[in-house]
């Protein structure tokens, strides 16, 4: 299966195009509706590109990250959790189910990002900044934890588990599925992170039956990546202590910014130079 996803070249290249489009319209004062559009969307693509390069550079080839994930996986059993091994059983019989798995793991983490995104700027523009904020966080902070290699389940033998995607050809790693840069980005998982984060913003803001399909995609998600071994149950849960993280740095940042904004107000207020002119 060939990789549909851009480069982080390809990604900087965009963002620049859009960037310069968005300068040029500010200047001339034209397409005031387009601006804010062609803006978000530099944005978001850079924040892409900024994944994908911290992908190529975590660690190819690193075979620490082999080390790494045998301690996520015996941590697991130590805790408790179930198998990923026990779950992706289940689904190997039946190769349709594998092969769903696989395309919705390689296509659509992004292709529902962009979407509620776009959604989510034209039907609620109000809401859209702070729901972009949380992504921002979100992803760079898991950007951060993935300078540290960790190789996902599939390439760790001992797991016994599948690379289901090599099996059936649809491996947007290679061919081989072997080691990759991007492969070894395991920990946390961006794919869960996203999902979650989709799924929370749309359950708040609408009352539609979005919000089922948006729940849905999330549950779906956490199966996919564990079932095609391109995760661990450690990676998602990581992945959702940083959302939840992100959710209270952007609330934090937003009350003080407003109470700062407040006080800004009342101190140009008439009222507070009168005050100030009668103690002089």
């Amino acid at each position: 299966m060939p990789n549909i996803m851009w480069t982080w070249q390809q990604a900087a290249a965009v963002a620049g195009v859009l960037a310069a489009v968005w300068g040029v319209l500010k200047a001339r004062g034209a397409a005031p509706r387009a601006r804010p559009f062609v803006y978000e969307a530099a944005l978001i693509i850079l924040l892409y590109g900024l994944w994908q390069l911290v992908g190529s550079l975590s660690g190819g080839g690193d075979y620490s990250a082999i080390s790494r994930a045998k301690w996520i996986w015996n941590a697991e059993r130590s805790a408790g959790l179930p198998s990923e091994r026990t779950l992706q059983g289940w689904i190997l019989p039946h190769p349709i189910l594998v092969q769903a798995a696989n395309l919705y793991y390689a296509t659509m983490h992004f292709t529902v990002l962009i979407v509620f995104l776009v959604w989510l700027f034209s039907r609620h523009r109000d809401l859209y900044g702070r729901w972009r904020t949380v992504l921002a966080l979100l992803t760079l902070s898991c950007l951060l934890i993935q300078f540290l290699p960790v190789a996902p389940p599939r390439m760790v033998p001992s797991t016994g588990m599948v690379d289901t995607a090599v099996v059936y050809h649809q491996s947007v790693y290679g061919t081989m599925g072997g080691f990759e840069a991007d492969a070894l980005s395991a920990m946390p998982s961006v794919h869960v992170g996203w999902a979650v984060l989709v799924a929370i913003a749309v359950c708040s803001v609408t009352k539609s039956r979005w919000r089922a399909l948006a729940v849905l995609h999330a549950a779906l998600t956490v199966f996919v990546v564990v079932v095609t071994g391109n995760h661990f149950w450690a990676d998602g849960i990581v992945a959702c202590v940083l959302l939840l993280a992100a959710l209270g740095a952007e609330r934090t940042g937003r009350r003080l910014w407003q109470r700062a904004a407040t006080r800004a107000v009342s101190t140009d207020s008439p009222e507070s130079s009168a005050n100030l002119v009668d103690v002089a």
